[in-house]
């Protein structure tokens, strides 16, 4: 996918986000967020567009803290985030793509690296919302969950704060049954684990399904579609794979 792509994404699920928001009521529990309500979600979401704003708007080389949560709540809070989202997507959009600026995963550029994990982001906050209101979710792009799932898999879990660790070598095979060459290998050890695309020689477990199911649950939002071999392994990834805020 190309930069304006996942910008377009980012514009339409941030839209998505905040109308499902508003339907379901700033007080309504996110089923896939247990410990939330709406308007935790607004909050945080919402905070990490305006950070990641200012790093492509002002700039900055260096990691800059966030600049916290705000004190507001119903048609307000809902009203910041709609700004905030407006902002970020204008911000990318406008941006020259040799914008200099920090970033924390491996991309092309740190244009593209903000516009595909700010969509990726918002995607999947915008899936909590929908849970929170109830009814039917917004479908997920074939092509742009396999990218979810490949900047999951080989980007953020490559990180030595990875907390995906085994005691014993292990291989965790994800497959994608609706998506051509959507096969990942990911290599488990005492170290972060090594992922790499394709699905050659000997998996201890494989987790299989449609691409849109799999890249909700690798994000621990939906149950694992289907799982072949040691269970233990899913279950290792599911206890200790979420990625927090820090």
């Amino acid at each position: 996918m190309e930069t304006a792509d996942f910008v377009r994404t980012l514009d339409r699920e941030g839209l998505l986000l905040a109308a499902a928001a508003e339907e379901a009521g700033v007080e309504a529990k996110v089923p896939t967020c247990p410990e939330w309500q709406v308007r935790d979600l607004l909050r945080h979401t919402g905070m990490v567009h305006r950070w990641a704003a200012a790093f492509v708007a002002e700039g900055h080389t260096s990691y800059q803290p966030d600049g916290g949560l705000p004190d507001l709540d119903g048609a307000e809070l809902l009203t910041w985030f709609r700004q905030g989202h407006r902002h970020l997507v204008g911000t990318l959009a406008d941006a020259p793509a040799d914008v200099r600026c920090w970033h924390f995963l491996p991309a092309p550029s740190p244009l593209a690296f903000w516009a595909r994990r700010q969509a990726h982001e918002t995607t999947v906050h915008r899936f909590d919302a929908e849970t929170a209101r109830g009814g039917t979710t917004s479908e997920i792009d074939a092509g742009f969950a396999t990218d979810g799932v490949d900047e999951l898999l080989r980007a953020f879990h490559a990180r030595p704060k990875s907390r995906v660790r085994s005691a014993e070598p292990r291989v965790l095979r994800v497959r994608a049954t609706d998506a051509d060459g959507a096969v990942w290998t990911v290599r488990l050890s005492q170290e972060p684990p090594v992922a790499e695309r394709g699905g050659s020689g000997r998996a201890d477990c494989e987790i299989t399904g449609p691409v849109s199911q799999l890249y909700l649950s690798l994000w621990n939002r939906l149950p694992f579609p289907h799982v072949s071999g040691d269970p233990s392994i899913a279950a290792l990834w599911r206890e200790n794979s979420a990625v927090t805020w820090s």
